[in-house]
């Protein structure tokens, strides 16, 4: 029980880290993509675009915090 315990926490760690609004972002980002992607309409740009977004609003908020 305890190596899946460890799994988990791996994972959330690694996935959520430090920002939990950063994942989710991101996690947002890609059902965009998976849903745009579905119609006809490129959908490639809807990542690169939310992590231009996202990171500087990230650091924004990391820095004023400080």
């Amino acid at each position: 029980m305890r190596y899946l315990k460890n799994f988990f926490v791996f994972w959330y760690d690694f996935v959520i880290g430090d920002d939990w609004m950063v994942a989710v972002g991101i996690a947002l980002a890609l059902a965009a993509t998976y849903a745009v992607a579905r119609t006809s309409v490129s959908a490639w740009w809807i990542v690169p675009g939310s992590v231009a977004v996202i990171l500087p609003w990230s650091l924004w908020r990391a820095i004023r915090g400080s």
